[in-house]
């Protein structure tokens, strides 16, 4: 099932995810409060309860009033991440910013933060991404040449693409016979993760 997080739970439920293991016990909100650079512990508080709510944390039972993660959320068979929306495959299309939680096995992902995007298009189909795939991606901003990464073209439109970059020039590469590379000024490109898994559903 999908669950609509506002940008600051999902900030926070992100956080949890990559930090948890670097406290020596299940946090506190105050220590989350000043892990998060936060002033207000009543805010932090009620964003804190929306997760609760969601069953994505729960707190501990203890005089502490630590929190850690559901155990639906932290188990080997996969975590949540951020469902941001669709994709090109094809010519660039508007990026959309559309989050949603989707539960994604640990081997489709890294350990370092991801979020899932869906496929619009046929030029990846020579890679075996067909359109309607969701795709797994890990969030960065450098790429080596030959990775299928996502890049922002002029700073609004998303395209997913084999990246080759040369002194001057960044090529997009397409996995279709029928499509040409599109090429462009470094300036003009901005990655903003590289393909790691995917994800497909048979009807």
């Amino acid at each position: 099932m999908s669950l609509t997080l506002t940008r600051r739970q999902q900030e926070i439920y992100d956080y949890l995810l990559s930090n948890l293991d670097s406290f020596p016990h299940p946090p506190t909100l105050d220590e989350l409060c000043s892990a998060l650079g936060l002033s207000s512990k009543g805010s932090l508080h009620k964003q804190i309860q929306a997760l609760i709510d969601a069953g994505l944390v729960e707190p501990m039972n203890n005089r502490r009033r630590g929190i850690r993660l559901s155990e639906d959320n932290s188990t080997d068979e996969g975590h949540g991440i951020p469902f941001l929306g669709y994709i090109a495959a094809g010519s660039p299309i508007e990026a959309v910013e559309q989050r949603e939680i989707v539960q994604v096995p640990d081997y489709l992902r890294t350990n370092k933060p991801c979020y899932v995007l869906q496929v619009k298009g046929e030029s990846m189909i020579d890679e075996g991404i067909l359109d309607g795939d969701q795709i797994i991606i890990e969030q960065r901003d450098h790429a080596r040449n030959g990775e299928i990464v996502v890049a922002l073209v002029e700073g609004s439109d998303a395209t997913l693409k084999r990246i080759e970059q040369k002194q001057g020039c960044v090529i997009l590469h397409p996995a279709n016979a029928a499509m040409k590379p599109m090429k462009f000024a470094p300036d003009q490109i901005q990655i903003q993760g590289v393909l790691v898994g995917q994800m497909r559903r048979y009807h």
